[in-house]
């Protein structure tokens, strides 16, 4: 059971690693356009933060598999703990199967059935990416994606991984990990609201002024 950040902010994705709580991260164009760096030079200072052995997600883009592997091989070289994220198209399968054939890490994004995690896992995906939350946008059920892609996973024993992505509300997370997803990606609110709870506010200001009380009639303030 691991939590990724979806980010592309290298100083946030710093101060919640230190937590200890985060497994590895995933990015996006469209995190990194608003990142407005060279996603390279982000990757690199996301993949510094992290041990060797924990997935950095890079996103490849192109219309052909040789478009995506020509832009795998320069991300490759940024460290051992780049994972590759093409589409579930084709061409992005092919360049999955090529580059899981060469032992490069490959997660398959935007994933929105269980057909298509089928496709990804024969591929040789490390990880599949269904999107939760965009699949409940078109009033259908995300958490039963992720349950329908965990239990024909484990059926045949697949080693791919459920990478629930799209996480829009912490009840995803709890529901994801309940029904089978192996991690969770979820954007840095997500993150911070899974530790908030009005009943432990309200624990902790109990015990605050118990404590101060107490501190006062042994003489100690």
């Amino acid at each position: 059971m691991k939590i990724f950040l979806d980010c592309s902010d290298a100083e946030l994705v710093r101060t919640y690693y230190e937590t200890g709580l985060v497994d590895g991260v995933t990015t996006n164009p469209s995190l990194m356009l608003k990142a407005g760096k060279n996603p390279k030079d982000v990757y690199k200072e996301i993949s510094e933060i992290f041990p060797f052995h924990a997935s950095i997600s890079a996103e490849v883009v192109g219309e052909t598999a040789e478009d995506m592997l020509d832009m795998a091989e320069d991300l490759i070289d940024i460290g051992p703990n780049i994972t590759i994220k093409v589409p579930c198209t084709p061409q992005g399968l092919k360049a999955c199967k090529e580059l899981s054939e060469d032992e490069v890490n490959v997660n398959v994004t935007l994933i929105f059935s269980a057909a298509q995690a089928i496709l990804a896992a024969k591929a040789g995906a490390t990880y599949v990416s269904p999107f939760v939350g965009r699949v409940f946008d078109q009033s259908f059920d995300g958490i039963g994606l992720i349950e329908e892609i965990s239990d024909i996973f484990a059926t045949h024993g697949a080693k791919t991984q459920v990478l629930a992505a799209s996480i829009r509300e912490t009840y995803q997370v709890a529901q994801a990990f309940k029904v089978g997803a192996d991690i969770c990606t979820i954007p840095s609110k997500v993150f911070e609201s899974m530790f908030q709870h009005v009943l432990t506010d309200k624990g902790l200001d109990i015990f605050d002024k118990d404590w101060k009380k107490l501190q006062s009639e042994l003489g100690t303030t």
